[in-house]
């Protein structure tokens, strides 16, 4: 956690006061590392290994009848994904590592205070990790906070196996929730750090981007009905790395699997591809955002109408990246109730009859660009 940090600079709009924030406990949160893994449900285990694993590329670190466990080409703990097999298709976990094993204590007391429901294992809850605590968050997630890993091969100089679409790093989840400011309270408290939001002049809150490690995010909170995973994201090292997966896609006949993109966010600044997998799962290609680990380093703060904060082209965002999302479990495998978002969306006020975005701000003439595309 940042020692003394150097206030951050105001942005250009402040939210809106929440009525309803999460007390700040008095416990001391867990030193949380980076994202680390996500833990997934598919229906069909052999469907998602040939998405996974014959077309993304991703290693198998371990697999039986019921499981698969599965690496980037750099990491060295024993996975950044496990793909398990069950009836719903929903996320059992979003899982961080801590900086040491006594921030497992730290967590239990941190969500214990909170009055969540905790759950500890000393063998953990998936291969290749230890001791482990997996809790219901405030908001309805699933997450787990761990430590104690096994190592594996880290493949980062085995050319020979490394494909032109190779996925080298798990960057970040992004999660959908009803109330962003709520949400990014809760994760301030948790001690993240927030590099950039989307706002409007009201100050409604429709997104923040969160990070832990020195990156834009480690997560996202994007507001919508929830609580509900919005994608899992994995790094390439360049721009060409996605453009070859687009077209990989092409020439198996499966581009239906793109979503939206390639493009450039302006949020993150980072290139992007958003791909479906056979049950529903988004999961993000993406590469090439900044550097944020300076204590001061500032906010940036999008208008909601800005049609670049997206995509820097100004292209239209498909409608399914808005309201589409998987369904998250509680610690005993059931799927959380889905709670409506009671302010606007970010869809409706950008997309739409009412909706409006510009290329240039007070440019009224270029003012429908996305509605009209539409």
């Amino acid at each position: 956690m940042d020692q003394n940090p150097t206030p951050i600079p105001e942005p250009r709009h402040k939210p809106n006061p929440n009525p309803n924030p999460i007390a700040t406990p008095t416990a001391t949160p867990p030193d949380i590392l980076r994202c680390a893994y996500m833990d997934i449900v598919v229906t069909d285990l052999a469907k998602s290994r040939e998405f996974y694993v014959d077309i993304l590329g991703l290693v198998v670190t371990e697999e039986n009848e019921n499981e698969i466990y599965l690496r980037s080409f750099e990491e060295f703990i024993h996975h950044n994904l496990v793909l398990r097999k069950g009836p719903v298709a929903a996320v059992a976990a979003f899982s961080y590592r801590v900086r040491a094993p006594e921030d497992l204590d730290r967590a239990v007391e941190f969500y214990t205070e909170l009055g969540c429901r905790v759950e500890r294992r000393a063998e953990g809850f998936t291969k290749g990790i230890g001791d482990s605590v997996r809790v219901e968050d405030p908001l309805g997630f699933p997450y787990e906070f761990f430590h104690d890993v096994e190592h594996v091969e880290r493949l980062a100089w085995r050319y020979d196996l490394y494909g032109p679409g190779a996925l080298v790093r798990l960057d970040h989840f992004n999660q959908v929730t009803p109330d962003v400011p709520r949400a990014r309270g809760y994760m301030e408290d948790l001690g993240f750090r927030v590099t950039e939001d989307i706002q409007d002049d009201d100050g409604v809150t429709y997104a923040a981007w969160m990070r832990r490690k020195s990156t834009v995010h480690d997560t996202a909170m994007t507001g919508g009905n929830g609580p509900r995973m919005h994608h899992v994201a994995f790094s390439t090292h360049e721009k060409h790395n996605i453009l070859y997966i687009c077209d990989k896609l092409g020439a198996l006949r499966k581009s239906d699997l793109i979503e939206r993109g390639p493009g450039r966010h302006g949020v993150s600044n980072a290139f992007y591809l958003y791909l479906l997998d056979p049950d529903g799962h988004r999961v993000e290609i993406y590469t090439q955002d900044y550097y944020t680990g300076d204590p001061d380093n500032p906010v940036v703060t999008w208008d909601v109408h800005d049609n670049q904060r997206r995509d820097w082209w100004g292209n239209p965002v498909v409608p399914s990246w808005y309201t589409e999302a998987s369904l998250v479990l509680d610690l005993d495998g059931n799927p959380q109730p889905i709670v409506e978002r009671e302010e606007p969306s970010e869809m409706a006020v950008t997309v739409g009859a009412d909706g409006f975005s510009y290329t240039r701000e007070g440019d009224v003439a270029k003012g429908f660009k996305l509605g009209d595309t539409l």
